[in-house]
């Protein structure tokens, strides 16, 4: 059974059943123990909402990635209140990010880590889907309906120009799954709560799509916002007004967007917002495996039903995945590291620090007196972990606990992003970036419970604090740009740091919680003091909590939710739609919440200061509290701050720069273990999925056999190697003298899958294969409707053909075939109630039900003081019931 709306209510239904008994039962039994600790699954609403989102991801698992994908990319209808109008990227703007990012990696690491230039930018949509997203009672009132050729949603961007606070919004995912339809109710709270719009974009996934193409597409989108093309509805949105926000790959695509911002001279976004940023795709933080229990992720990670598309190997080699490691001689930059060091390859490396190959003391008390240490390592810190000199095993080696033990090599690609070579990249894993200094502000959210828990502290404190925490050498000797990082990018960046007690992996989505509540409204603030204010303000405060005057939202107490004021006039909408949808209202809880804990931060700052102490006390004053760099605070389950602790309390500032960004021993094993399972489980599925790569690679040689006899000629330009490994043969390709093919590209370039000479794109990307049916729909695509300029003719459909495609439920006989899932919405009619739809349902429902019990609770605490009052006569009681 694939993954649909009917398969999850049958996997999460008796899961939420369990979750409701089991709750009484832990409650009863943690009452009766007398434990007092806090925990947000004590709220029942949170233990359930936490299970189902666990079930679903663990259901997802055991369902083929293209299911999953399906599902999650299904276009989801917006709610009523809101204003949501799709747009596309146009090539034009995926091209400019196309030649920023190849000018950013340079020609060798193109080649060599990367595969190429080309294959990466291959598509099968024109461009990149996004949304503009606002309330409905924001939109102006111009009238623009004099255009009878204007769309509503085109007149709904033109009337959401005034409003100019843009959030850059990119979901997260694993990279391989969601969407703009998954998150679109966050972004749209996101928009409501700091009063302007979001722009979404739905980059294209991996297996299919993988590094670098969705970084190309967040580009292409940041681009589009600040540099519209001519035929472009919105007016240039400065780079000033702009914020990005992410959450989980998204958070942590956006942080290596800006390093590549930064390092091209390129203009930088006003900010950003980092929620639960995965920015560690090697998995070497103790959190990866201490917090499983108390997190919505997998333990074995994003594994997948075997299927055409993944995983690569579809049977375990036959000495494993994972085996021993041999010597050979020592790798290339930017290739893998297969090798156990001899103690030659030791020695030469080694000898241009003139360290002692034979004592490892000697080499420790070398290493003393640099940055490293500075940042709170020392000698005979018990938690510093293992000692390996100055050799750092590069992927798919693994770095074992015992440093005795022969590495182990992984044989089969652990992550569906990039392959397990590329992991160490740093625009991959962006914690292994030379310096995380000269950023734009960043507001950085995590969950104490959450297993990227460690690499999000350790990434905040990277950022704010350059000197104390630098990258490990092997880095910086294999990219000259990173090591030019380091050195000219020293100044602190801004980082306001959360870390929210007992929550999971992307607390914003159990948007019913205190936390959740007081996560919105500090986002919005920050977005609004981010955009506000000018560079050299930022630079002087650049947290809103800070700002001196107060923000305006210490004066929207008595406001009211703009959709409680309209509620009568809409209803019969929501008798239409078939669902009871949730009201998003805004009650004054999340606005004292943040007001709470910006009066907690400040008596934290100015308790030892006079000067300080004496601009928070002053409440008419209007110059910022100025001098700080980082702010770190926890917040509890009440949404209430309190400062964190001290850096050196923190285990996950303590490990030794060069043992994170390695691919450690036990999260390597686990993963394997889970692989082994799932392979012994769906031996058949797999066995299946290989006969099917067999007919699907004789339909696509097929494919091209009839192109060419239906006239298919391409530019020449092509070895004949590649012309014969791509299905075409050099009588079918023409000579031309067109300066544009291998001069100077044209602006409006497009790459297909026959323009991949001389590239060697990943395993998974769907540019280079022909083996499952989207890489054959894009096949056919590029052929017959939407020919790149390397093509010289654009046959014409034979009517055997079309026959053919209409019992094709793959394919179409009239237009292009359906692109990959990865990339194109799916629009189904079968089911009114989409599940993505139910689940924002079930969450306005929790949230109703939230609030109503946290009023009855002040209603009873209220009740019970009046009566104490009454009894001991400090209360008159005929004023009590008056």
């Amino acid at each position: 059974m694939t993954v649909s709306t009917i398969s999850s209510a049958v996997h999460i239904t008796p899961v939420a059943i369990k979750t409701f008994f089991a709750h009484g039962k832990r409650r009863a039994r943690k009452y009766k123990n007398g434990d007092t600790e806090e925990d947000p699954k004590d709220d029942i609403f949170f233990d359930e909402a936490f299970h189902i989102v666990k079930a679903f991801i663990e259901m997802g698992t055991r369902n083929t990635i293209e299911s999953l994908q399906a599902f999650t990319n299904t276009h989801v209808p917006a709610p009523y209140w809101a204003s949501v109008s799709p747009v596309r990227v146009p090539l034009s703007s995926c091209n400019q990010a196309a030649d920023i990012l190849i000018d950013w990696f340079g020609p060798e690491e193109l080649k060599q880590v990367v595969g190429g230039e080309r294959w990466w930018q291959v598509r099968g949509l024109d461009g990149v889907d996004g949304e503009w997203i606002t309330e409905t009672d924001y939109l102006s009132d111009l009238n623009v309906k004099n255009d009878k050729n204007m769309s509503k949603d085109d007149q709904d961007i033109l009337r959401m120009e005034h409003l100019d606070r843009v959030m850059l919004y990119v979901h997260g995912g694993g990279y391989c799954w969601g969407s703009i339809n998954t998150h679109r109710y966050q972004i749209i709270r996101y928009a409501r709560k700091f009063r302007g719009r979001a722009f979404a974009v739905n980059y294209r996934k991996a297996p299919q799509y993988p590094w670098p193409c969705p970084l190309q597409d967040v580009l292409a989108a940041y681009l589009f916002l600040i540099r519209p093309p001519l035929n472009a509805l919105h007016r240039a949105v400065p780079p000033s007004r702009v914020v990005f926000a992410g959450d989980s790959a998204g958070g942590g695509l956006c942080l290596t967007l800006l390093t590549i911002l930064r390092d091209m001279g390129l203009p930088p976004p006003a900010g950003a917002v980092l929620i639960s940023p995965w920015v560690d795709l090697t998995h070497s933080f103790p959190s990866i495996m201490n917090n499983v229990d108390t997190d919505i992720i997998p333990a074995h990670g994003f594994l997948a039903k075997p299927s055409t598309l993944w995983p690569i190997d579809l049977l375990p080699p036959k000495d494993g995945r994972v085996q021993p490691s041999k010597s050979n001689p020592p790798p290339e930059p930017g290739h893998a590291d297969t090798l156990k060091p001899s103690a030659s390859r030791l020695q030469r490396e080694q000898r241009p620090k003139k360290l002692p190959q034979s004592d490892a003391s000697n080499v420790s008390a070398a290493k003393s007196s640099t940055p490293t240490d500075q940042g709170g390592h020392s000698d005979d810190d018990p938690s510093k972990g293992i000692q390996y000199g100055d050799f750092q095993p590069k992927p798919p080696k693994v770095l074992m606990d015992n440093k005795d033990d022969i590495p182990l090599e992984l044989k089969s690609q652990i992550q569906l992003y990039a392959t397990t070579e590329q992991l160490t990249h740093p625009s991959v894993s962006p914690v292994l970036q030379g310096s995380l200094g000269n950023l734009p502000p960043l507001y950085i959210l995590a969950g104490d419970g959450e297993v990227l828990r460690d690499e999000i502290i350790y990434i905040a404190h990277r950022a704010a604090c350059p000197s104390e925490y630098p990258v490990r050498d092997g880095v910086t000797k294999d990219s000259k740009r990173q090591l030019s990082n380091c050195k000219n990018f020293t100044t602190p960046t801004k980082v306001h740091l959360q870390v929210f007690d007992g929550m999971c992996h992307v607390l914003t989505v159990f948007s019913f919680t205190d936390s959740a509540k007081y996560a919105y409204r500090s986002i919005a603030e920050f977005v609004g003091h981010v955009t506000d204010n000018d560079e050299a303000h930022l630079n002087r405060s650049p947290f809103p909590e800070l700002h001196r005057p107060v923000s305006s939202v210490w004066s929207h107490d008595h406001e009211l939710d703009p959709h409680r004021r309209k509620r009568g006039s809409r209803t019969s909408r929501m008798k239409k739609s078939g669902l009871s949808e949730a009201q998003p209202s805004d009650n004054a809880l999340d606005i004292n919440l943040y007001k709470e804990g910006v009066q907690n931060l400040v008596k934290e700052i100015g308790c030892d200061n006079a000067e300080l102490r004496s601009a928070i006390d002053d409440k008419n004053a209007t110059v910022d509290i100025p001098g700080i760099t980082m702010i770190r605070e926890r917040v509890d389950i009440w949404g209430k701050t309190r400062p964190m602790e001290a850096k050196e309390d923190i285990p996950a500032l303590r490990i030794r720069p060069e043992e994170i960004g390695l691919i450690r021993e036990a999260p390597a094993i686990r993963w394997v273990k889970g692989q082994d399972e799932w392979d012994a489980t769906f031996k058949k599925s797999a066995q299946k999925a290989i006969r099917q790569r067999r007919t699907l690679e004789s339909k696509a040689s097929t494919l091209i056999e009839r192109a060419i006899e239906q006239g298919l000629v391409l530019h020449s330009g092509r070895t004949d190697m590649s012309q014969k490994s791509h299905g075409i043969q050099a009588s079918h390709v023409k000579s031309t003298s067109d300066q544009s093919i291998d001069g100077t590209i044209q602006e409006d370039r497009r790459w297909g899958p026959f323009d991949l000479d001389d590239e060697t794109p990943p395993p998974s990307a769907i540019a280079g294969r022909r083996d499952t049916p989207e890489a054959v729909a894009l096949l056919k695509k590029c052929i017959y409707y939407t020919a790149p300029i390397t093509h010289e003719t654009v046959p014409k459909l034979s009517a055997r053909d079309a026959l053919r495609a209409a019992f094709d439920p793959h394919d179409d006989p009239t237009r292009p075939p359906r692109q990959s899932v990865s990339e194109q919405q799916v629009r189904t009619h079968v089911i009114p109630v989409h599940g993505l739809r139910l689940w924002d349902a079930l969450v306005g429902y929790f949230m109703r039900e939230s609030s109503k019990k946290a009023l009855d609770g002040t209603k009873h605490a209220a009740a019970a003081i009046r009566h104490t009052g009454m009894n001991i006569g400090i209360i008159d009681g005929e004023a009590d019931t008056c």
